[in-house]
């Protein structure tokens, strides 16, 4: 039997790869006896900023991370798929579905108990082995447990979560659908089973992203009162460090006042059908839900006081009277330094039979959560049946990120998302860059496949 600490995407993905290896599992979520300051429901895996697991095709590297994640049988990747809402190229769902269906997965596998109770200590060898999920949102009293064990300062940096406005309060008169460079559309299928599915090659791109088109007069005005806001009170905010890819708009824009027009404002690739031509700004507006009724803000993460927010961004065209189901907010998040603490296992140095996974283990991105959970959940059973953890190569996405994680300097760490630049480059790369990409994708799957068959597991490394 194992035990994990921790019922988000990192503990669920766990909890399920080590169950389908046909280990026990018990898994603690503390909410709903401890709530947290962003959980709305006490679903398992529900994701509280964004409901976008980013780029979905194997040219870019979160695409191939999750192709993956598919073939080594991933439940958050399945479940994604099946609560996915269009979102042009990128993978977008409804988040209350795809909550519904992680905690349907887990509590109903016969191998998996659920248990709802707070872990105010870090487990000692009673619970071998045990993996420690709990997210960024880690209870202040298992964070200083943790900070003891490890002996040094938890690192930290602050989020922001975006708004999210009712559908049916939008002015459609002043708004445009499109997907950036019509990329592709997913759209229901014609079986009445709800599920989506991709596009024909002779469809006639519609878009899937409501745009609202600013002129300069308008951005500059927006600009002028965003910079302007009074922004949420939180403790040492002056001296805060945001996750560069996840910077709340009033940040971006004091950087600069084009900032946000080469950022989430970009107008490129999107031509509004009124001019023809490419606007001086866009706000997108992505599909939050399989009805359709809630749209979320892309790229506006916001610390801004609330009745400020609301009067700030009803200056976007078509929000004039948006009424707004949920606010931009901003949260701590906490992350242990893993190349001090962590292997490219997952374990930590100090126990064999102690993991660190999600975001808390010092990854970014949701994807990147549950392949770190994925991998725990992997090497915690083989531990409990008896053989080495696995370790994949750095040609793998999946390999690439735990080296990262275990391998990068300890002085200077800061959690990243996957990229092409952590994965071991090609011996002779070709110039051209579309197609460096595709021969990066199709060695990393065939090593991933090579690496996990049978008898061809590599053991723990340093």
């Amino acid at each position: 039997m194992m035990h994990i600490i921790g019922g988000g995407l990192a503990g669920c993905e766990a909890a399920w790869q080590a169950a389908s290896l046909g280990v026990d599992v018990v898994l603690h979520e503390m909410r709903p006896v401890r709530p947290t300051a962003v959980h709305q429901t006490d679903g398992l895996a529900e994701l509280v900023c964004s409901n976008s697991f980013r780029g979905d095709k194997l040219d870019n590297a979160v695409g191939l991370l999750k192709e993956e994640m598919r073939r080594l049988g991933s439940l958050v990747m399945r479940s994604a798929d099946r609560a996915r809402v269009p979102a042009g190229a990128a993978l977008a769902v409804d988040r209350h579905v795809f909550s519904e269906e992680m905690t349907r997965a887990v509590s109903s596998h016969p191998r998996i108990t659920v248990v709802r109770d707070e872990i105010t200590q870090v487990p000692g060898p009673e619970w071998s082995p045990v993996i420690i999920a709990t997210g960024p949102l880690t209870s202040d009293a298992l964070s200083s447990d943790i900070q003891r064990m490890v002996g040094a300062e938890h690192l930290s940096f602050y989020d922001a979560i975006s708004p999210i406005v009712l559908a049916e309060s939008i002015d459609m008169s002043k708004v445009f659908r499109a997907s950036r460079w019509d990329r592709n559309v997913w759209r229901p299928s014609e079986d009445g089973s709800g599920a989506l599915v991709p596009p024909a090659p002779t469809d006639v791109p519609e878009g899937d992203y409501l745009n609202c088109p600013m002129t300069r007069d308008e951005y500059d005005a927006f600009y002028d009162a965003l910079t302007a806001a009074e922004s949420a009170t939180v403790h040492d905010l002056d001296t805060a460090t945001f996750f560069e890819g996840c910077l709340p708009i009033e940040v971006m824009a004091h950087r600069g006042r084009h900032t946000l027009r080469f950022g989430p404002m970009k107008p490129v690739g999107l031509t509004d059908p009124k001019t023809g031509r490419f606007p001086y700004a866009v706000v997108q507006l992505r599909q939050d839900t399989l009805a359709g009724d809630h749209v979320s803000l892309v790229g506006f993460q916001t610390q801004i006081k609330w009745g400020e927010q609301a009067r700030i961004l009803r200056m976007i065209p078509g929000l004039g009277q948006a009424e707004f189901v949920r606010f931009g907010m901003v949260h701590r998040n906490t992350y242990i330094c893993g190349p001090r603490v962590l292997r490219p296992t997952w374990q930590t140095r100090l126990r064999d039979d102690l993991f660190f996974a999600g975001q808390v283990s010092g990854v970014e991105g949701y994807v990147e959560s549950a392949a770190s959970g994925l991998l725990a959940g992997i090497n915690a059973a083989r531990l409990v049946q008896g053989f080495a953890p696995r370790v994949l190569p750095r040609t793998t996405a999946l390999g690439a990120l735990a080296h990262y994680v275990s391998h990068a300097d300890p002085d200077h760490y800061q959690p990243t998302n996957i990229t092409h630049g952590i994965m071991e480059p090609l011996p002779q790369p070709p110039r051209d860059k579309a197609r460096r990409k595709a021969l990066l994708a199709e060695r990393a799957l065939a090593d991933l496949e090579a690496s996990t068959r049978p008898g061809a597991l590599a053991g723990a490394g340093a």
